[in-house]
């Protein structure tokens, strides 16, 4: 089988260019396993070029929009714009449990703990000022569609702050439950076999879908076929 590729272009120019990146890869170095493949090491390789400059980061198990500079003064520009809130940000998510709400905001303060997994805990006294904005798309089965706006970036912000509403993220093993997501599980009268049944997703239930520059272009990163069936099949019932 044709193994997927780890990234997709979405745009390309003489200052920077922009990936959707696949689940499972690290955007820069794994500060505690430098011999992984890494997605800045595999463009520079594919595009030959002698450096790029990472402007911001997703989670390794998060799919997505990335931005990379090819300069330096973009690189500046554009880490500056992020630091500010210049940049929005759009995410889709599928989560465990139907919201009660259509809207919804998340402001609890996080920190890294430090522990072995590398998570990020709720800390009001400790940690730093984080924000999301959640938006219910639909709900089907016991599963949700969102969007989610992150005003901050903090590491794991969407899904601490999604598992703290109680709608962690489907197949999150940090902050929710890793069990993969099959369609009997929310389909009624499902009559297939379950020794044979094949998930429709077994991986983040998280995508960075869109990014709105300071100078209002919007990038936007198809979400991957796997996710995209979920949503499909939700959307049906």
């Amino acid at each position: 089988m044709k193994s997927l590729s780890p990234y997709s272009v979405i745009t390309d120019n003489e200052k920077f260019i922009a990936v959707n990146k696949a689940s499972g890869i690290s955007i820069g170095g794994d500060r505690w396993d430098e011999s992984k493949e890494r997605l800045d090491k595999l463009l520079e390789r594919d595009l030959k070029l002698k450096k790029i400059y990472t402007v911001h980061r997703i989670d390794k198990e998060t799919s997505g929009l990335v931005i990379f500079a090819k300069e330096k003064e973009t690189h500046r520009e554009l880490s500056v714009a992020f630091e500010h809130r210049k940049v929005s940000k759009k995410y889709t998510a599928i989560v465990h449990g139907r919201a009660s709400w259509k809207e919804n905001t998340c402001d609890l303060a996080l920190v890294p703990n430090g522990n072995k997994k590398h998570m990020t805990i709720i800390d009001k006294y400790q940690g730093k000022e984080s924000f999301t904005r959640f938006v219910c798309l639909l709900c089907a089965g016991n599963y949700s569609v969102l969007e989610a706006y992150p005003e901050t970036g903090r590491i794991h912000q969407i899904r601490v702050h999604l598992a703290a509403l109680g709608h962690p993220v489907v197949c999150d093993s940090l902050y929710g439950k890793e069990n993969p997501i099959k369609l009997s599980s929310f389909k009624r009268g499902w009559k297939g076999d379950p020794a044979d049944e094949k998930p429709l997703l077994s991986r983040l239930g998280l995508h960075a879908l869109e990014l709105t520059l300071p100078d209002k272009q919007m990038l936007t990163a198809p979400i991957a076929r796997d996710m995209s069936a979920l949503i499909k099949q939700l959307e049906k019932i």
